[in-house]
């Protein structure tokens, strides 16, 4: 029999404890140099700021704000073992999202995911070549799961960017007999529907995380048990503030809160809002040296990310 490799062993022994997933999850910004190269050594630095400034406890890398289908392989092993590696003592959870068109590629990942301690793996439905059928997508991601079958698996869905529009509720229906790790979903869509079949029949064990920062309170009030998002980087203390209130179950406090952060993001989507803004408003918030988003993402305007910035510190304060 061929031993583990002490780091894949512990790996293994560590994740099989499933600790449920909640409150806010930053979906992180890639750190790139002025060239567009990978800067991972930006990443300590950016958990401190998380940590300390924003009160954030869980991280979800190498998602669609990593810009993670525009890296390499490499790139993206480099920026989770970084991740891993800063989080100790510091962070909770750390998410590892490992969907590729590749099959293969994504495997590796989630191997590489295991080995390097992660929490927990995420995976998309391919964009290219896309299935066909509910039945098509979990074979894929039981395919993929399959080379790390100890980690936490989070289904992402997000249709929009993927153009899989198989509904979340149906790719749930029954999945832990196809994937006994499968333990939560990360919901980035509109169709409250959708979602709230998805809460209502599935078992309250199951992490089911809202992905649409401005209509955050709507995911709250149908049962969502936490949030993944881009601007929980820089608005994670308002968001928090959010949860706590709800919590509380101040409705009334929570909506005036949710109001003012749609207050902001539709100024900023009259402001080209993009993830390329959001990156430099993240930039601008932070003081961490994020860089530009890759090509094919054209660079944002500095004069609006500075007027989005103004109207975040004028409506929610500082940040």
């Amino acid at each position: 029999m061929t031993a583990l490799p002490v780091c894949a062993l512990f790996s293994q022994m560590t994740s099989s404890v499933k600790r449920p997933l909640t409150g806010l999850v930053a979906a992180t910004f890639t750190p790139l140099t002025p060239h567009g190269e990978v800067d991972v050594s930006v990443i300590g630095p950016y958990v401190d700021y998380l940590v300390n400034k924003q009160g954030i406890k869980h991280v979800f890398v190498n998602g669609s704000t990593g810009e993670g289908m525009s890296l390499s392989v490499n790139e993206r092993k480099a920026l989770a073992a970084e991740w891993c590696r800063q989080s100790k003592n510091k962070l909770e959870q750390v998410i590892i999202h490992v969907g590729c068109l590749s099959v293969s590629d994504s495997k590796e990942l989630a191997r590489h995911a295991a080995e390097i301690g992660a929490d927990g793996i995420s995976l998309i439905a391919p964009s290219f070549f896309k299935p066909s059928s509910r039945d098509c997508l979990v074979q894929f991601l039981k395919e993929v799961t399959s080379a790390a079958p100890h980690l936490p698996f989070y289904y992402y869905h997000l249709p929009a960017l993927t153009g899989v529009h198989i509904p979340a509720a149906s790719v749930l229906d029954g999945i832990q007999k196809s994937i006994p790790s499968f333990q939560g979903l990360k919901f980035s869509d509109k169709d409250l529907l959708d979602f709230g079949l998805c809460v209502y029949k599935s078992p309250k064990s199951w992490p089911m995380l809202y992905g649409v920062d401005e209509q955050l309170l709507a995911g709250l009030a149908l049962g969502a048990h936490g949030a993944i998002g881009s601007t929980y980087n820089y608005l994670g203390t308002t968001f928090n503030e959010i949860l706590d209130t709800f919590a509380k179950g101040d409705l009334a406090g929570a909506q005036i809160l949710q109001f003012k952060v749609q207050d902001v993001m539709g100024f900023a989507m009259q402001h080209g809002f993009n993830l390329s803004l959001s990156k430099r408003l993240m930039c601008l918030l932070s003081g961490l040296p994020l860089g530009p988003a890759r090509l094919p993402l054209a660079p944002c305007s500095e004069e609006d990310a500075r007027l989005v910035q103004a109207k975040i510190q004028e409506t929610l304060g500082p940040q």
